[in-house]
């Protein structure tokens, strides 16, 4: 079975054949300049003393939460700058989620990589806006689409002329309020020709489990 062929460059780490393990680390929502920085600070030093790399990665909004009373984050115009400081004062790159064609084009200024959110996947207008920017772009699979499916998605990012490509496998819908980890998935979407990223906590996670939030079985 064919295997990722492309290596990215996030910032100053690689991704892909022949390149240490990197992993994509960092608070779920941006809570704080305070807070970012803290745990940028110390997520650094811990990967300081592996052979892996680290791209931070954090929110400054969460659009799709189960309800409307959740924390979603900052809003654009602070999360960014406060993106901006960790990766100028820390030396990391950094990643963040983008939901419309206004917000891929203002991140893809300071974020050296663009994540797209699972539901959000199939949203031509988005994927091609945020390729469009140069910047290397994860896009999660979303949870109701086959890994081969996700061929499609590469063909949008490419037609911009950007081959700057990771894919994200975060499990896929068993029923309601629950997902499973299809490990076929990998080598799958591997076989498109570009690095492979497994978000281990979202693929087991209980969407919406909690009722207002998602849920787990830890």
């Amino acid at each position: 079975m064919h295997q990722a062929r492309h290596q990215i460059k996030i910032g100053r780490f690689k991704a892909g054949p022949e390149c240490p393990l990197l992993f994509i680390s960092g608070p779920c929502v941006i809570e704080s300049e305070e807070h970012t920085l803290r745990a940028a600070e110390a997520l650094k030093k811990i990967f300081s003393t592996s052979q892996s790399t680290f791209v931070f990665k954090s929110s400054y909004d969460k659009a799709n939460r189960s309800a409307g009373s959740s924390f979603r984050g900052p809003g654009l115009e602070e999360g960014l700058r406060i993106l901006e400081k960790v990766k100028r004062e820390l030396d990391l790159p950094v990643v963040t989620d983008v939901h419309s064609k206004e917000e891929a084009l203002a991140a893809g200024k300071i974020c050296d990589m663009l994540q797209i959110p699972a539901f959000l996947c199939r949203q031509t207008d988005l994927v091609l806006a945020a390729a469009s920017t140069g910047a290397v772009i994860s896009v999660k699979k979303g949870q109701f689409m086959a890994p081969w499916d996700m061929g499609n998605v590469v063909d949008k990012i490419l037609s911009m002329h950007n081959q700057n490509i990771l894919l994200i496998d975060r499990g896929t819908t068993f029923g309601y309020n629950n997902l499973v980890s299809d490990m076929r998935a990998i080598p799958i979407m591997q076989q498109l020709g570009y690095p492979v990223c497994f978000d281990a906590t979202h693929s087991v996670q209980l969407p919406g489990g909690n009722g207002t939030t998602s849920g787990g079985q830890r």
